[in-house]
């Protein structure tokens, strides 16, 4: 992914918390068929000995696990909102005319190796882990244990675990930070008015960077 220097972001703690609210990746890899994609909700597994990881399952009817081995290099995208700015929307437009228009966005790349795991007991911690962290805006968060055993035992026979260990994390904030205190103030506050606060807040939060 190429990355303009305004738009570069790389404070890891950060990208962490946009990972864990955006969970749903595009796991892209290459196997035997070519390129395939897979879009499946992930969790952040971190361990300062081996390195952190990207855990999710998908369908034993998936083929990705037959078509791509072990070891293989995977990339996963996520994507944490986006909007269409017009150039109306710039106060600079008016006098200038010298805008065009653009889409903000921001998205994290993370590229890593990828491992199948078919044990049960990889793959029960994991479904407890990311279901509990999923859960844990429920005022009655739903656990494994509330289904019954056969149920979850067959449920866990139809899928297969998967691990990425992360070797590199690039992201782009697409937010317009190379534009004019006015003119991020006025797009800002235009992709409230339609409604996207996600990118509108995210866009007006540099603005006190350039104060």
């Amino acid at each position: 992914m190429y990355v303009a220097a305004p738009y570069k972001e790389s404070r890891s703690e950060f990208l962490y918390e946009l990972m864990e609210k955006y969970p749903l990746g595009t796991m892209i890899t290459y196997g035997d068929p070519g390129l395939d994609a897979v879009h499946i909700p992930f969790e952040i597994a971190k361990n300062a000995a081996s390195g952190d990881s990207l855990r999710a399952h998908v369908a034993r009817a998936n083929p990705v696990w037959k078509n791509v081995p072990n070891g293989a290099e995977v990339l996963v995208v996520f994507q944490a909102g986006d909007a269409y700015i017009s150039p109306n929307w710039y106060p600079g437009k008016h006098k200038t005319h010298r805008e065009v228009p653009t889409w903000n966005y921001r998205a994290v790349h993370v590229r890593g190796h990828i491992h199948f795991h078919h044990d049960e007991a990889f793959l029960r911690e994991m479904l407890a882990s990311l279901t509990d962290r999923q859960e844990s805006t429920q005022s009655s968060p739903w656990r494994l244990a509330d289904a019954p055993a056969d149920y979850i035992a067959a449920m866990l026979k139809a899928i297969v675990g998967v691990e990425i260990k992360i070797t590199d994390i690039t992201a782009s904030m697409k937010l317009g930070q190379n534009k004019k205190y006015e003119d991020l103030k006025g797009a800002g506050e235009n992709v409230l008015k339609t409604g996207n606060e996600v990118i509108g807040h995210a866009m007006l939060s540099h603005l006190k960077i350039k104060d």
